[in-house]
């Protein structure tokens, strides 16, 4: 049997700062916001921008990492899948949102445009071990460790 593949790779901007929380077992689950923008051209040569904006949210270790270095306006690229969860609004009528669960980040942006972010070289990266990381309902308890490391 084929195996089928889910994946997204963005590049973008923090819109805002990343928001983290734990969860009830302790699974540390941070979101934040990318806009990925676009430029193209119509038939007459006009030129038109595009903004689309992702919800991204980092578990375990890589939440954790988020955190503590992505801010406001820093540039990353971000690669996971993409998932819809539905629920039930206070109105009684189903909500559904998708959102990409992170499973890699580069920091894009350079060390002098990203904020106060300390000593993290431009192109860390971090990357989920895990093949699927976890659904808001069930978080894992999976360590992982930074797939790159500063240049000696």
């Amino acid at each position: 049997m084929a195996k089928d593949l889910n994946k997204v790779q963005m590049t973008g901007h923090l819109g805002a700062d990343p928001e983290m929380r734990y969860t009830a077992q302790g699974s540390a689950v941070t979101t934040f916001r990318v806009a990925s923008g676009r430029t193209w051209k119509d038939r007459d040569g006009n030129q038109h921008d595009d903004t689309e904006w992702f919800r991204v949210v980092a578990w375990d270790k890589l939440g954790e990492i988020c955190n503590q270095y992505l801010t406001k306006g820093t540039r990353v690229y971000i690669e996971g899948r993409l998932q819809t969860r539905k629920w039930q609004g206070q109105d009684g009528q189903d909500r559904y949102t998708s959102e990409v669960i992170a499973q890699d980040m580069i920091i894009l942006s350079p060390r002098g445009e990203r904020g106060n972010v300390g000593d993290v070289p431009a192109d860390m990266s971090y990357a989920d071990d895990e093949e699927a990381a976890p659904t808001p309902a069930r978080p894992t308890n999976a360590c992982s460790k930074p797939t790159a490391s500063a240049p000696a």
